[in-house]
């Protein structure tokens, strides 16, 4: 059974860099790709960043291209967010999830597995 557990999330002041990683287990061929999600309270759910599995076709919200990266290590099952130069509306909860469609983007219809999510917190 596929499960996706984030961990990275911290409080940290504006200007910081985090790193959350997406530690995967049970996927399989019949997934397609991974998307990170944030939601921050009051606001809707925002896709954030979003990649294919083997890789590439990556993606990236508006608010967040040039300061995110969305990876997958090599020869290991997790997938990460590097997250530059944080600002205060960065702050919230991050949570990775998979989906079996190759039609998905930043759209959180196609994700059907979640992960548990993870805090973050900027603030000076």
């Amino acid at each position: 059974q596929l499960q996706l557990v984030e961990s990275g999330g911290d409080l940290v002041q504006p200007g910081s860099s985090l790193r959350l990683a997406c530690s995967v287990t049970g996927f399989t061929s019949d997934y397609y790709g991974i998307g990170w999600f944030r939601q921050a309270p009051g606001k809707e759910r925002e896709g954030v960043a979003s990649m294919r599995w083997i890789g590439g076709r990556i993606r990236y919200a508006d608010s967040v291209k040039g300061r995110f990266t969305i990876s997958r290590g090599n020869a290991e099952d997790t997938v990460y967010l590097q997250m530059n130069n944080l600002e205060s509306d960065d702050t919230a909860v991050y949570y990775c999830a998979a989906t079996r469609s190759s039609l998905a983007n930043l759209n959180d219809l196609h994700y059907g597995t979640w992960g548990q999510g993870t805090q973050v917190t900027v603030s000076a």
